[in-house]
């Protein structure tokens, strides 16, 4: 079916992507998307419901264009029954639990339009991975994270900010910040007026994402949408913090910040207070990535990517610029588990010639009064129980 109706559509585009998003409306101004949420996405993968969709589209009378990034138009009930008209009956009976979600979605979509008609439901298509022009194409990206079906710093979301609306949070309901103004009188003397729990553009993750059974997150504010958590993942309270397009690859224990675009690997410990720096925090714009069983001690800043096995000590900041002293002898140990490293012996080495190596210890000598790295002799290693 899917190749006869891609036929049938003049100039058709596989999409990267696609999904049927309810949308929250803005209360002043109705034209405006606010958050985009998708019960299902679809990520380089169902090809044939996508082209089900776009000729459902086209035969109720929508024009679908090929020639941009992306394509968002509205849910009608007529695109619905065209759509599920296409599966067939057989199809759609078998639509439950983990099988065919897509018509799941078509299905859940009837019944509601049987009830009353809402204008609040698009379907959106990315043809090409580039800057969003939508909310509903920044949303489907950011689910396509989260959802870990789309790496980490692998999806273009540059622009992001400027399409999203600076709202008023309530729960998992965005409100304009103009609409409490204009009726923050009313709303005050009624003692309607709502308990606002945070204003930013982005909602959190637990608003979207249902985690994985051993995955702990002990402060709904302390992960972001867009975060991509892998399975084991205990986020703790207190100073933690886990920005959009940021995470983990792996069990890990999270107690500090993890910057935009920081990618954490299994085993590591990112300690109470430990911060890692994003792209715009003084990395030069290099991504930093932590290696697998690595400790980030309380309080400590990383700036430079680390490899596996490392430790850097608490209070610390380990940084590009940083001049780091290495005795001949620890120079020798730290190059044997480092083959690849081609560099010739010196005193001080600045951080950013120390990035991505496996098996250093960082660490401020309080006797000499300077930073120094030596080969780490610690094993770094999570309580299982916990992850």
């Amino acid at each position: 079916m899917f190749e006869k109706l891609v036929k049938s559509i003049k100039g058709y585009k596989k999409p990267l992507a696609f999904g049927i998003a309810r949308v929250d409306l803005g209360q002043l101004n109705h034209d405006k998307v606010l958050q985009a949420t998708y019960p299902v996405i679809n990520w380089n993968e169902n090809y044939g419901t996508a082209a089900v969709f776009i000729r459902s589209l086209i035969e109720t009378g929508i024009n679908v264009s090929f020639d941009d990034s992306e394509f968002v138009s509205p849910v009608t009930p007529e695109f619905v029954d065209t759509a599920l008209g296409y599966f067939g009956e057989d199809l759609i009976a078998k639509a439950i639990g983990d099988k065919h979600k897509n018509i799941q979605v078509l299905k859940t979509l009837k019944n509601i339009f049987e009830k009353d008609f809402f204008d609040n439901y698009r379907v959106c298509f990315l043809f090409e991975d580039e800057s969003p022009k939508s909310v509903e194409a920044v949303y489907l990206k950011l689910y396509a994270l989260s959802t870990r079906k789309a790496k980490l710093r692998s999806v273009n979301l540059n622009g992001a900010f400027g399409i999203l609306t600076n709202c008023a949070w309530v729960g998992n309901v965005p409100i304009e910040l103009d609409y409490l103004r204009a009726n923050e009188i009313e709303l005050k003397l009624k003692d309607a007026f709502p308990e606002v729990e945070y204003v930013d553009k982005f909602p959190r993750f637990l608003s979207h994402i249902i985690p994985d059974d051993n995955t702990r997150i002990l402060d709904t504010s302390k992960v972001r949408m867009g975060a991509q958590l892998a399975a084991g993942t205990t986020v703790m309270p207190g100073a933690s913090y886990i920005n959009f397009n940021a995470g983990t690859e792996g069990p890990v224990m999270v107690e500090g910040r993890i910057s935009s675009s920081a990618v954490v690997k299994e085993g590591a410990d990112v300690g109470g207070g430990a911060s890692i720096l994003g792209v715009l925090s003084g990395t030069n714009g290099n991504p930093i990535t932590i290696g697998k069983n690595t400790l980030l001690g309380a309080n400590s800043v990383t700036g430079i990517p680390l490899g596996n096995g490392c430790i850097v000590d608490a209070g610390i900041a380990v940084l590009e610029g940083t001049k780091i002293w290495i005795s001949e002898d620890e120079f020798v140990k730290i190059k044997e588990v480092n083959p690849e490293w081609k560099a010739e012996y010196k005193e001080y080495f600045k951080g950013l010639e120390l990035a991505g190596l496996n098996g250093i210890h960082y660490r401020f000598d309080t006797t000499k009064g300077k930073m120094v790295a030596f080969r780490s002799r610690r094993e770094v290693k999570l309580n299982e129980e916990l992850h």
